[in-house]
């Protein structure tokens, strides 16, 4: 399978159990892989038969600055349904990165890595 890759979004959100994460918000790096066959778009250089970064990108910011979320987990599910329901995709990957998460200690950043698959409908 084809994969459009789009790494290192950065929104700002208000996403977090503690009540700080949520009333003072931070910043969160999001990155999706949007699985499908481009062999069309390809042979026919069409954005009829391809996926629209900058719509995908409106689409995750948002989500990521939309409704605060107690958990990424939330936050990469509701991307990656959206993204499935929007676009003519087999599988997406979405990864959020949480840089500033309150833990005590250095590391770079927490994040969830979720994949899914459009569901079949009989």
């Amino acid at each position: 399978m084809d994969k459009i890759s789009l790494e290192g979004m950065e929104f700002y959100g208000y996403h977090g159990a503690r009540p700080e994460e949520q009333s003072l918000g931070q910043r969160f790096i999001v990155d999706v892989e949007l699985y499908l066959d481009l062999r069309r778009a390809g042979a026919t250089d069409s954005l009829d038969f391809t996926v629209n970064y900058a719509r995908v990108f409106e689409l995750v910011r948002s989500i990521v600055c939309g409704p605060p979320r107690l958990l990424i987990e939330s936050v990469a599910e509701s991307v990656a349904g959206a993204l499935l329901a929007q676009f003519p995709l087999e599988e997406v990957l979405v990864r959020v990165k949480k840089p500033q998460a309150p833990l005590p200690g250095s590391f770079t950043w927490a994040a969830v890595e979720i994949k899914r698959k459009k569901e079949q409908r009989i």
